[in-house]
């Protein structure tokens, strides 16, 4: 995508999903970054008056309670974490909607959880609820649900809940603003030859051994988490920038095409909503290895997954869940809603569709997965 390409895109850009980490919203001894917080909420408020719907996934809430509480070190447990988000989530809140209030703008917020997501009725009620609240020309404030949540259902760091939420609010654009100017070329911390990426056009493999590890003290995200939100975003058809947010004016900047950070260029085709949430949504509970007849079938015909063309199964799972569609090799290439269980499947693999009721006693289904609740990877 060319540079006016690019300028053209995001000046169309009306439903944006902004991220912004704990790094760029706390100081090292983990209390609030006041002036910082204040020059974003300039900015937000600004685009809000250009007509732009908003999202605010904002980290922040355990270094909140970190400094109120005088630690220094940001805790590893899980009790910990929940007991400082709990204090922390409330001191974060009032900041936003007292320095939003100044002008004239009305914020919500919105705690959400792995669960949130990867229920198919959660995720709708968490859909709709986040589309009225932009009808209503409110800022949703998303942050991840750590007083409640545990390991199971963490997101993780709020990259990805970025990218879902972007992916759940048919967003245009998903900006990720962190301590960095965007991907280079190598750790700029380490290596000072490192450049700067202007523009990636595709998360290959290679872009991604680029990612460094972990974050900062305060934050639990680093490249390789971005680059995992990107993924995401671009192949919900959603654009995404990752960029310095202490930079000044950087949302500004970043929308009127200014080369801010790295862009990453979104796929030209939206997948459908249902689609997307199968994707990306939910976790998948199993493996399904077809052959290659039925992998054509997938990917070139569009067709359904029978059981003629199964070969194996790994994992338990019931009718209803998310499962990987992979070749022989293991190599996943869809993902899909299931119509029979796992010990069902393992019954009828390689056998036709008109074979099933004398197999199982009953046929509900002649599609193991049918091409409606099937989606490609890659």
């Amino acid at each position: 995508m060319s540079l006016e390409e690019r300028k053209e895109y995001l000046a169309d850009c009306r439903r944006i999903v902004v991220k912004v980490g704990s790094s760029s919203l706390t100081h090292p001894t983990g209390k609030l970054n006041l002036s910082q917080i204040e020059r974003l909420v300039r900015q937000l408020a600004d685009l809000h008056h250009q007509g732009k719907e908003l999202v605010l996934v904002s980290s922040g809430a355990i270094g909140a309670g970190m400094g109120k509480l005088g630690l220094k070190s940001r805790p590893k447990t899980i009790p910990e974490k929940q007991a400082l988000a709990a204090v922390g989530q409330g001191i974060l809140l009032h900041m936003y909607e007292k320095m939003f209030a100044e002008y004239g703008q009305t914020v919500a917020q919105v705690l959400l959880t792995r669960e949130d997501v990867a229920d198919r009725r959660r995720f709708l009620n968490a859909r709709n609820a986040l589309m009225t609240l932009l009808g209503y020309g409110a800022i949703p404030i998303i942050n991840e649900n750590d007083t409640v949540a545990v390991e199971e259902i963490k997101f993780g760091e709020n990259d990805t809940l970025s990218a879902l939420v972007a992916s759940l609010v048919d967003a245009d654009l998903l900006i990720l603003l962190t301590d960095i100017d965007g991907l280079y070329t190598a750790n700029p911390k380490e290596d000072p030859s490192a450049q700067l990426i202007c523009e990636v056009e595709e998360i290959t493999p290679e872009v991604e051994k680029l990612a460094g590890g972990a974050g900062s003290a305060l934050g639990t995200g680093g490249m390789a988490t971005k680059l995992s939100a990107g993924k995401i975003a671009t192949n919900s058809g959603v654009g995404m920038i990752i960029a310095d947010g202490s930079r000044p004016n950087v949302l500004l900047e970043a929308l009127s095409g200014e080369p801010v950070g790295t862009f990453f260029t979104p796929r030209e085709y939206r997948l459908q909503c249902r689609k997307r949430w199968i994707a990306f949504g939910t976790p998948v509970q199993g493996k399904i290895f077809v052959d290659d007849g039925a992998k054509r079938a997938i990917e070139n015909k569009g067709k359904s997954l029978l059981s003629s063309g199964i070969t194996g199964v790994e994992g338990s799972f019931d009718l209803g869940n998310v499962v990987s569609i992979t070749n022989s090799l293991g190599e996943e290439f869809a993902r899909g809603i299931v119509n029979y269980g796992s010990r069902e499947i393992e019954q009828i693999k390689g056998a036709h569709s008109k074979d099933i009721e004398k197999i199982l006693g009953h046929k509900d289904y002649d599609e193991v997965i049918h091409r409606d609740n099937l989606v490609l990877c890659g």
